[in-house]
């Protein structure tokens, strides 16, 4: 109860925006802090690498398995690999009551297209607003942005647009050294702001306030071109809307 005796409203938990390294020691302490205070079950949503097989798909699981045993936290495995899954009464359930919801890395035009106007999005959506923390990794941070930007040919999209105003470009170190063109592409390509975060980086926070954490950087390109880089430790602001 709040002191003048209403109802406390829960607040929405904190976003973790991940550029590589899901269910890996790099991500431990994020993870850990994700979980403080909040229920220690996390559902796990292998979505993006639904096009990838079952082998893929199991692999993920058990890797998360193996992680969150390590940190006290039990899995909550949500098979939705496709989007005729994505209103399936059983996993809307399987979302409720977990203390962390963690969208996973693969294709992130599958994930998005799958999930978005769906039950199984809303469930996710509604856990986060009453206090779970939410996660996605790679595809499954693209995916939470409002635009997700055109990768591997695929075209451009709208996303689930939970974080709104930016583009995010995972793997951004490893990108940036393969493919030097991908940026400026995207930059004519998109109206957005552009947030590229390095592997085994995350941005932690949202949905204005941030803070990086991981061994690599934060590089946000502002709508008038110019860019700043951020450090484990920094405070990025974002927009509010």
């Amino acid at each position: 109860m709040a002191a003048d005796g209403a109802p406390r409203r829960a607040r929405p938990g904190p976003l973790a925006l991940v550029g590589s390294g899901e269910f890996l020691p790099a991500m431990r302490d994020t993870d850990r802090r994700l979980l403080e205070g909040r229920n220690r079950r996390v559902a796990v949503l292998p979505t993006a690498a639904g096009l990838e097989g079952d082998e893929r798909v199991r692999y993920w699981l058990d890797l998360a398995r193996r992680h969150y045993d390590d940190l006290g936290a039990d899995v909550v495995e949500v098979a939705v690999l496709q989007r005729d899954h994505a209103d399936v009464h059983e996993w809307v359930e399987a979302i409720e009551g977990v203390g962390l919801v963690y969208l996973s890395g693969g294709n992130p035009h599958h994930v998005t297209a799958a999930l978005t106007d769906t039950a199984v999005w809303r469930a996710v959506r509604a856990a986060w607003e009453s206090g779970a923390a939410l996660a996605g990794c790679s595809a499954g941070a693209m995916t939470l942005a409002q635009t997700v930007v055109s990768l591997r040919g695929a075209p451009q999209m709208a996303g689930l647009g939970l974080v709104p105003g930016i583009c995010v470009i995972p793997h951004f170190d490893a990108f940036a050294r393969r493919f030097p063109e991908l940026v400026d592409r995207t930059r004519t390509e998109v109206r957005e702001m552009i947030v590229g975060i390095d592997e085994d980086t995350a941005l932690v926070g949202g949905p204005q306030t941030w803070v990086v954490e991981g061994r690599g950087q934060v590089h946000v390109y502002q709508l008038d071109g110019s860019v700043q880089r951020f450090l484990a430790g920094a405070t990025v602001e974002l927009p509010a809307s």
